[in-house]
């Protein structure tokens, strides 16, 4: 039980440092309340349970081909970049009706989640380096079904992490200010934009200096 503890605490402090998903997290439960935010963050937790599987079947290493990698910080530049612009774009109409939560269909916030995490190379380098040791670590004092249980340990840990991200924005659009809370979507936007240039860089890196 102990282990199983401390698993899902692994879950939260990986979903914990602020990243792509948190900052759009935020900004989607600004704009369309707690469940916007919450299918944004259970899109990005589908991915993660894609790379989970990939590195538990060790597929994960067809992913480091540098074409491969290449085309990932791609498209998580041009997923990041137009959201972000988006977020900042729409930051001063954040009008009553968005602020009532109709801002877009639940199927648009899963899908962008979905895109941002299964697009974002430091998903696969972060699943491959620290799932992958776990894993690699727990097969060799663990039985196969005691490895799906911790698996699905952190990511309750991570579902945790996605809940108290959405309660949070939800409470914040209710008790802030409607400048405020534009102020946090711009800063919100501004973070997407920051971490889609950052994955434009490392493609100019990867094919240009490497």
């Amino acid at each position: 039980m102990n282990v199983f503890i401390g698993y899902i605490f692994l879950g939260l402090s990986l979903s914990a440092p602020i990243g792509p998903i948190n900052a759009a997290q935020l900004d989607k439960g600004i704009r369309g309340g707690f469940w916007h935010a919450w299918v944004v963050g259970l899109g990005a937790i589908s991915a993660d349970i894609i790379y989970m599987l990939l590195v538990y079947f060790g597929v994960i290493h067809l992913l480091e081909a540098p074409f491969v990698k290449a085309f990932l910080w791609l498209f998580g530049f041009f997923v990041l970049v137009y959201t972000g612009v988006e977020s900042i774009k729409n930051a001063g109409v954040i009008s009553a009706a968005e602020m009532r939560g109709s801002e877009t269909s639940l199927s648009k916030s899963y899908l962008s989640g979905f895109l941002m995490s299964l697009f974002n190379p430091l998903s696969i380098l972060f699943w491959l380096g620290i799932y992958g040791s776990i894993l690699a670590k727990a097969a060799n004092e663990y039985p196969m079904q005691q490895l799906l249980i911790y698996s699905g340990a952190i990511v309750t840990g991570i579902l945790l992490w996605d809940v108290s991200m959405a309660a949070a924005s939800s409470i914040f659009r209710r008790v802030m200010t409607s400048r405020v809370l534009k102020g946090v979507s711009v800063l919100s936007g501004l973070s997407l934009v920051g971490f889609g240039i950052y994955f434009g860089v490392q493609v100019v890196q990867l094919l240009f200096f490497h």
